[in-house]
């Protein structure tokens, strides 16, 4: 029964929950591979409302488990974005390191960009742009959206006002990139203390399956419990609910300290 709950709880989170973010030319999307459409989600709730009605305890316990699962797979991608972001973040400083570097050099702008997409390819776009003569921190700043690209905005910034005040625009991107590379800095050390809060909440959302381990070796029948009664039932409801919230908590936190 366990294993019927668990695959169709699966079937129910895989209509509810969306998919991995497609890949298009300047970096993943924002958007989800396959949204949760009201035709799947209706399609998942009728599922399991007549699963319910026939098998009360089985179509109860797959709700449950498939909202688990929901929850468990939102925080995973949420994890996953969070570690693309500061992946695109460490290519944007290197990538503004490196034009800065050789604008100093006395390398030419379109140059120096077109380098920097070798490091990062949606610099191309800015590339692109100073070639055509068009807006080139308009660029900066579009590619800036990107998830994890927000400093390129500072040297979208610091290029408009080399132009328009006439002050070289290699001093201006290497002050810009040695504020970058101090930011850079403060965020490793940001990112460092939050890691031992993250595990924690980690350690403490995985005692309950300890705790019913060490139940079913005294000789109890925790499972049986949980499983098989509607009390049971909803006790394991509301522990899923309290130790997704708390996860997501800890997380809504760790991003607002991340922010400032």
């Amino acid at each position: 029964m366990i294993l019927l709950a668990a695959g169709l709880a699966a079937v129910a989170a895989w209509l509810l929950v969306p998919g991995r973010p497609r890949a298009t030319r300047g970096g993943p999307a924002p958007g989800p591979g396959h949204p949760a459409s009201a035709g799947s989600v209706v399609l998942a709730a009728g599922f399991l409302a007549v699963l319910v009605v026939d098998r009360p305890t089985l179509g109860v316990l797959a709700a449950v488990a498939g909202g688990g699962v929901a929850g468990a797979s939102a925080l995973l991608r949420q994890r996953a974005r969070r570690r693309a972001a500061t992946r695109v973040s460490g290519l944007v400083l290197e990538s503004c390191e490196l034009i800065a570097a050789e604008l100093g050099a006395g390398l030419p702008p379109g140059r120096c960009l077109d380098r920097a997409a070798r490091v990062w390819p949606p610099l191309a776009a800015v590339a692109e742009a100073f070639r055509m003569g068009a807006d080139v921190p308009g660029a900066f700043r579009q590619v800036a959206e990107l998830p994890g690209a927000g400093d390129l905005r500072l040297v979208g910034a610091a290029w408009q006002v080399a132009h328009r005040t006439g002050q070289g625009l290699a001093d201006t991107v290497q002050a810009v990139a040695a504020d970058l590379r101090a930011a850079a800095a403060s965020r490793r050390v940001v990112e460092g203390e939050l890691a031992s809060a993250r595990a924690t909440a980690r350690l403490v959302g995985g005692l309950p399956l300890l705790a019913l381990a060490m139940g079913s070796g005294a000789g109890g029948d925790p499972w049986g419990f949980l499983l098989g009664t509607p009390l049971g039932l909803g006790c394991l409801a509301g522990g899923l609910a309290l130790g997704l919230a708390g996860l997501a908590w800890i997380e809504s936190i760790a991003r607002d300290v991340e922010r400032r």
